[in-house]
């Protein structure tokens, strides 16, 4: 080769893949052999917590390396993935059960890596939304996942009214330490006859899944009945299509137990159609005629 010959090399890199893999919400025989492939095959894998799918990893006999990817740290490590994915690394991105992105983080890091040009792929599996709703006996055709409700008991009341008049089966993720207040609400939001089911620590040992009124859930939540441990999702029978009238003085009874008046008399208001100012006054004589 002459001294003006030069040789040209072609160092294109080829993007990697980002996959978003489901893992089991409970029984480990739920894994999938494509998801068992694929989180051996990545270069990387993106968990929730690395201790947690380090177990799941060490039971598929699996060494891929982990990084940490979590609420408080989305914003920085998406950024730092996608350089990954774009050097040609191939990544998974779990959770610490089910599908990733359902009430947990991830959302940020599809949508900067589809930005990029980047392939998402999806590894299906469980998720512990959709495996409640396949045994509830509640309809299926039309459903709202809510995913985790407020904490605070005003923006949860709050929230809850607003749900109402829906018809589909609503859908929410609990926690142990919130679900007996957030049954509580439920009961004085929506009433003690309507359709509830519990579902707890699915697929696992002690699964346990209640279908009845509210009311009765309440009270075996406080007969220790339902025991307060794991995580919770609760399936909500939706507003019937056609809706006899409220009795207003006999919810108003029922919400100024546990709000001010003029809460209690905007709720009636919101419910019923009737006027706030008139149920206000309502409301005022029961609570002195008490």
């Amino acid at each position: 080769m002459c001294d003006d010959d030069v040789l040209f090399f072609n160092w294109e890199i080829t993007l990697g893949v980002l996959y978003v893999v489901a893992t089991p919400i409970g029984n480990l025989g739920d894994i999938t052999d494509r998801a068992r492939r694929i989180l051996s095959e990545v270069d990387l894998i993106a968990a929730e917590d690395t201790r947690h799918t380090g177990k799941l990893l060490a039971h598929l006999n699996i060494r891929t390396r982990l990084v940490t990817y979590h609420d408080h740290n989305e914003l920085s490590t998406s950024r730092s993935i996608v350089e990954q994915l774009k050097a040609g690394e191939n990544i998974a991105l779990v959770s610490d059960a089910g599908t990733p992105l359902i009430a947990d983080p991830g959302f940020r890091l599809v949508r900067l890596a589809t930005d990029e040009g980047i392939e998402v792929v999806p590894i299906p599996g469980p998720s512990a939304l959709i495996t409640a709703l396949s045994v509830a006996g509640l309809p299926s055709d039309r459903f709202t996942f809510y995913g985790f409700l407020p904490a605070k008991h005003k923006a949860l009341m709050d929230f809850l009214n607003d749900l109402t008049g829906e018809t589909g089966t609503l859908i929410f993720y609990e926690t142990p330490h919130r679900i007996v207040k957030t049954i509580a609400a439920l009961e004085l939001v929506f009433g003690a006859e309507r359709h509830l089911v519990l579902a707890r620590e699915l697929t696992k040992t002690f699964e346990q899944i209640v279908r009845k009124p509210i009311g009765e859930i309440k009270r075996q939540i406080e007969a220790e009945e339902i025991v307060i441990k794991g995580e919770f999702v609760l399936l909500l029978q939706g507003q019937d299509e056609i809706v006899a009238p409220l009795d207003e003085e006999r919810l108003l009874k029922e919400l100024i137990k546990e709000l001010p008046l003029r809460k209690a008399a905007e709720i009636a208001a919101r419910l019923t159609g009737k006027s706030k100012n008139e149920l206000y006054k309502i409301a005022l004589l029961l609570k002195e005629n008490n």
